[in-house]
């Protein structure tokens, strides 16, 4: 199987501002230059911009051969205690495949929400009352993007791996994105070997289907953590929290897969997302000998 794991930051990193970035319209561009191959648009805080602005960006990213994907909003909530919450978080689901598919975005990343005050079983009802609800509109409105289930970093979050696949049965508009870093500070350092991380890919690949781990959205970052998981995205510079990226290297080229990585360190996303990719490379070198 030919290998070929894609590399990009998420959002506009210091690096694209210090080489006088100011759009996202110039993105593509800028990600190009630097050797990576993939862009995920960041729509933590909410959509601004024009259908025209998204459909610019998206035009770019073909001409410069840039994978895109596309994150929405924060606020969605699937497992909001709160029905209109529920019905609202479909709405915002709608456009944002909307805005995904006029960026030309492969993977739309949506977080699960909270089940802090409820049962992880009663947030798990809600969950999927609301993405079957999802999965009847993007089937009626015809869009042709996967909206990715993200796992998440926190204890009081849903979104654990197991969560996140029996979510993804729901339809086959949802497949899996695995946050490694979110993982790895939820249940405070699980990733240490190559081993550690293809457990990762075979549950997947037996849960729903091998093309879902061969084709593997992910985000990928240092990340500080408490007894309640995630507390701040770090950068590659941190020795003190993990994961490593080298054994997810190597696993990716042991296991012959091809997933999209995407890197959400802290201002430093694209030149992490550079060092991976030249870990990567390094790595199939090695295995190829």
């Amino acid at each position: 199987m030919k290998m070929n794991a894609k590399f990009g930051p998420g959002g506009n990193s210091d690096a694209f501002r210090a080489a006088g970035g100011k759009s996202t319209l110039q993105a593509p561009s800028f990600v190009k230059s630097v050797g990576l191959d993939a862009y995920e648009y960041e729509a933590g805080n909410g959509i601004t911009g024009s259908n025209e602005m998204f459909y610019a960006i998206g035009a770019k990213a073909k001409e410069y051969g840039i994978s895109m994907s596309f994150h929405a909003p924060y606020f969605i909530s699937l497992s909001s205690v709160e029905k209109e919450k529920r019905d609202n978080s479909v709405e915002y689901i709608r456009r944002s495949a909307e805005v995904s598919d006029l960026l030309g975005a492969k993977t739309m990343v949506i977080h699960c929400g909270s089940c802090a005050k409820i049962s992880r079983e009663t947030a798990m009802e809600y969950a999927r009352e609301t993405l079957t609800n999802t999965a009847r509109m993007m089937y009626d409105c015809g869009f042709s993007v996967i909206a990715g289930i993200e796992t998440m970093g926190k204890v009081n979050q849903l979104g654990t791996l197991d969560e996140v696949l029996e979510l993804c049965k729901i339809a086959k508009c949802f497949a899996p994105v695995v946050d490694f870093g979110h993982l790895n500070a939820r249940d405070r350092g699980v990733f240490f070997t190559s081993d550690d991380y293809k457990r990762v890919f075979d549950k997947i690949s037996t849960t729903l289907g091998p093309e879902y781990a061969e084709n593997l959205h992910c985000h990928f970052s240092k990340i500080m953590f408490t007894e309640m998981g995630e507390k701040k995205h770090l950068t590659f510079e941190d020795e003190v929290y993990g994961p490593n990226f080298e054994p997810l290297a190597e696993a990716i080229v042991s296991l012959g897969v091809s997933p999209t990585i995407i890197c959400e360190s802290a201002g430093t996303q694209s030149d992490d997302a550079i060092i991976m990719k030249m870990m990567y490379e390094k790595e199939r070198i090695k295995q190829n000998r």
